[in-house]
C-alpha cells in the first residue's frame, strides 16, 4: 500500500500541532509520575542522592501516628462533606427548577462559591468568620448563645471546613439542574393524574432518572474531597492543628515533602492516595449497575 504524494506532509502538520500537548504530557505528567513512583521506593531528602529502600516507605506509614491521624481526618471529611454538599446541591437545584424568574442570575450567584471556595482568600475569610470574635459568634450572641473559637477547637475545626465544602455546592447544582431539565414533564403529569404526591413523584420519577447525574457528581466530589488542601492549610496556618484536627492527607503529604524534605515518603503517600481513590472509584463503577438507571 503506497502513501499518496504529499500525505506525509499532512501527517507532519498534524504532529506539529500535537507536539505542544505531547511535550506537556511527557514533561509535565508522564515523566514526573514515573519519577515519583521510583522515588517512593527510595530514601530521598532532596539534598542527597536517592537510596533504594524498597517497600520501607509504604510499611512505615502504618506505624506513623500523624499519617494515621491524617487518614482519619480525611475519611471523616469525605464521608460527611460529600453527602452534605450533594444534598444541598440537589435541594437548591429542585427549587430553581420550579420556574423561578431570573434563573440565570440565581444559577450564576450559587455557582460563584465553587469558583472561589478553594482560594486562599476564602480560607482567610472562613478563619475570620468562625474565629473567636467572628461574624458567626456575633449572630449566636443575638440569640443569647455563647460562642467559641470554632477553628481553634479540636472538636469543631474540621466541621467548619465541612461547612465550607457544603457552601461550594454550585458545580454539582448546575449539573443537577441540567439533569432535571431533561426529565419529560409528561411523566409528572401522568403521575399527578394517577394521584401521586410530591414525595412519590420525587422518589419514583425524579430520583431514579437523576441517578446517572448523581453518580457522576458523587465520583467527582469524592475525588475532589480526597485532594482538598488549601482551606486546611490556610485555616490551620499550615500546621493541621489544633491537635491534628485539620491534618488532611494532602496537607500531611505537603509537610512530609516540602517542609521535612522527605520526598521519598511523600511520593509513597501520593501513590497510596492514587491507589485508594482508584479503588473507591472502581467500587462505585462496579456497584453502579445496581442503582444507576438509564432512560434508554
Amino acid at each position: 500500500m503506497h502513501t499518496r504524494p504529499g500525505a506525509w506532509k499532512k501527517h507532519a502538520i498534524g504532529y506539529m500541532f500535537l507536539a505542544p500537548w505531547l511535550l506537556g504530557l511527557l514533561g509535565l505528567t508522564a515523566v514526573p509520575m514515573l519519577s515519583s513512583l521510583y522515588l517512593s521506593f527510595t530514601d530521598y531528602e532532596m539534598f542527597n542522592r536517592p537510596q533504594w529502600v524498597g517497600w520501607q516507605n509504604y510499611t512505615r506509614m502504618f506505624s506513623d501516628p500523624q499519617f494515621l491521624d491524617s487518614v482519619r481526618v480525611t475519611v471523616t471529611y469525605v464521608t460527611v462533606s460529600v453527602p452534605l454538599q450533594l444534598l444541598t446541591a440537589l435541594a437548591v437545584a429542585l427549587l430553581l427548577n420550579r420556574g423561578v424568574r431570573g434563573l440565570g442570575v440565581y444559577r450564576a450567584v450559587f455557582y460563584v462559591p465553587s469558583l472561589f471556595g478553594g482560594s486562599v482568600a476564602i480560607g482567610l475569610l472562613w478563619q475570620r468568620l468562625f474565629g473567636g470574635d467572628g461574624v458567626f459568634n456575633h449572630i449566636l450572641a443575638l440569640f443569647g448563645i455563647q460562642g467559641m473559637n470554632w477553628v481553634s477547637s479540636p472538636q469543631t475545626a474540621l466541621y467548619t471546613l465541612v461547612v465550607l465544602a457544603a457552601w461550594q455546592f454550585g458545580a454539582p447544582m448546575v449539573i443537577f439542574l441540567a439533569g432535571l431539565k431533561q426529565i419529560p414533564v409528561e411523566l409528572y403529569e401522568a403521575a399527578t393524574i394517577d394521584g401521586a404526591g410530591v414525595m412519590a413523584r420525587f422518589f419514583r420519577i425524579t430520583l431514579p432518572l437523576l441517578t446517572p447525574i448523581l453518580f457522576f457528581n458523587l465520583v467527582m466530589q469524592i475525588i475532589h474531597a480526597f485532594q482538598v488542601f488549601t482551606p486546611a492549610y490556610v485555616v490551620s496556618n499550615g500546621t493541621g492543628g489544633p491537635l491534628d484536627a485539620t491534618l488532611f492527607y494532602s496537607l500531611y503529604l505537603y509537610q512530609a515533602g516540602f517542609v521535612n524534605f522527605r520526598m521519598g515518603y511523600a511520593s509513597a503517600m501520593a501513590w497510596l492516595l492514587l491507589a485508594v481513590v482508584a479503588v473507591i472509584s472502581g467500587l462505585l463503577f462496579a456497584t453502579s449497575r445496581k442503582w444507576v438507571y438509564y432512560n434508554e
